[in-house]
């Protein structure tokens, strides 16, 4: 039985996304409060920002952008402004590793949502990692999430303010993802206002915004239509 924490208050990790937004509709249906950390890190495009401020504006929730952008002077990767293609290229740093990999990225941001929640005095943290679409990010897996969790507890003195990760898309295709945003009555608005594209087109598709060729768009588009191949038996009309 998945428990509910109906009297506490959680931070979620958001940029916008198809996952993230489904992760805080996740939380609103668990917690009593819920606030977001947005993370501005160089990437391609600035539209993923924009696009979370919206849908908090919408939601009335509380959103806190944060400028980590310096990462770009440290790390490499292609999803950084400036820094060639993401659609075919292997990372440069190792041919096996997607050229959209940040390194250290997820790390960074959990230890930032760290910070901020003990501020406002909140626990529990929501970020919506997978490591089923992973794309082979290290940085996605639960092993990763549980060491991280461990690393959190072991660096604060505010043991009873100590994090609490929760991962809701854990062990869900993107498919899956679709079907457990029709349960918390949530994909027309995932499909109409969230932004996954590397490239930050907002262009309208069935799968929702995006170039439809890059890799987040691809993965997002076959999830769809897994989705719709899977769990609806008629699917909807292409638009």
């Amino acid at each position: 039985m998945e428990q509910s924490y109906k009297n506490e208050d959680t931070l979620v990790l958001f940029s916008g996304g198809q996952d993230s937004t489904t992760s805080l509709f996740w939380a609103l249906d668990h917690f009593r409060n819920v606030s977001t950390l947005c993370f501005y890190y160089a990437q391609k495009h600035s539209h993923e920002v924009t696009c979370a401020k919206k849908i908090c504006r919408k939601l009335n929730i509380k959103i806190k952008t944060v400028d980590i952008s310096f990462m770009k002077t440290l790390v490499i990767s292609h999803l950084f402004k400036h820094t060639g293609t993401i659609d075919k290229e292997h990372h440069p740093l190792k041919e096996d590793v997607p050229s959209s990999f940040v390194p250290y990225r997820n790390l960074l941001f959990l230890v930032l949502a760290a910070a901020w929640a003990s501020t406002l005095g909140i626990r529990h943290l929501v970020t919506g990692v997978c490591e089923t679409d992973s794309s082979g990010y290290a940085d996605c897996r639960d092993v990763f999430i549980k060491s991280a969790r461990e690393t959190l507890h072991l660096a604060t003195d505010f043991q009873d303010q100590a994090p609490v990760i929760h991962t809701p898309l854990m062990w869900l295709s993107k498919a899956e993802t679709f079907k457990l945003a029709e349960e918390l009555g949530c994909l027309d608005f995932i499909l109409k206002y969230t932004l996954t594209c590397y490239y930050g087109k907002k262009k309208m598709n069935i799968f929702g915004m995006g170039c439809g060729k890059c890799p987040a768009c691809l993965l997002r588009k076959t999830g769809f239509e897994g989705y719709m191949k899977k769990y609806k038996k008629k699917g909807r009309a292409d638009g």
